[in-house]
């Protein structure tokens, strides 16, 4: 099998496992304990189901900044500059969820002094339990979601410029990644909630269509006509 074949596969698979696996699945775990008013007494009462959640988004992290670093071959073909300040996006992407990952850990053990505490009614553990939370949006919901948004937009401009893979596809992924980046400076700016009903809505036509582009890549792989030249 050719390398360029080989590197579609991983870059689907991988596209398809970090989008609509570990991301969604992390969310659906953590979502009914942090909703909850007593989340901090919750959190310790569900350390498994945390510590599950915390591996998700790890996978998450890692994987995005695979999809770089193993696409980068393929891209510096037809524009390395490009393709070095897209990996190394995905590289500041995946580093921003693994910063997130570190507080909401931190959370955990922060639950596990509350309970042993008697759940006192202080706000010292309110106060850095809110901190916590706030510190893990910020890195892996808002600045986390801002560079994803923006290397989305280069990549699909690259693929796009290159005819890799159908155009139609790319010009897809290209507009979706405009309204992504939109959602995430409005939570940025304060004018949305994350994981709001409009930023949700935002957010999803660019998951669709990475969600397209994997299964391409698995199925069809690159346009070989647009291979300069196999990757060592």
């Amino acid at each position: 099998m050719k390398t360029s074949r080989k590197i579609a596969i991983i870059v689907g698979a991988l596209y398809l496992t970090v989008n609509f696996v570990a991301g969604p699945v992390s969310v659906v775990l953590e979502l009914p304990i942090l909703d909850a008013p007593d989340y901090l007494a919750i959190v310790s009462a569900n350390e498994t189901r945390w510590i599950i959640r915390g591996l998700l988004v790890f996978y998450l992290g890692i994987g995005v900044a695979c999809i770089g670093l193993v696409i980068y071959p393929i891209l510096k073909q037809h524009s390395e500059s490009m393709a070095m300040v897209y990996a190394g996006a995905r590289v500041i992407e995946g580093t921003l969820y693994i910063v997130g990952l570190i507080f909401a850990l931190s959370l955990l053990t922060l639950s596990q002094e509350f309970v042993e505490a008697g759940a006192p009614d202080d706000s010292y553990f309110q106060t850095l339990g809110g901190l916590l939370l706030a510190a893990r949006d910020w890195a892996g919901h808002v600045l986390g979601f801002i560079v994803f948004g923006l290397g989305a937009l280069m990549f699909n401009y690259l693929l796009y410029q290159s005819k890799l893979i159908p155009r139609w596809l790319s010009g897809l992924g290209f507009v979706a990644a405009i309204l992504a980046l939109a959602a995430a400076l409005l939570v940025l700016f304060g004018l949305l909630e994350t994981f709001s009903m409009i930023d949700t809505l935002l957010q999803i036509p660019l998951f669709l269509s990475e969600m397209v582009l994997g299964i391409w890549l698995i199925v069809k792989g690159f346009n070989p006509s647009a291979i300069v030249s196999e990757p060592a």
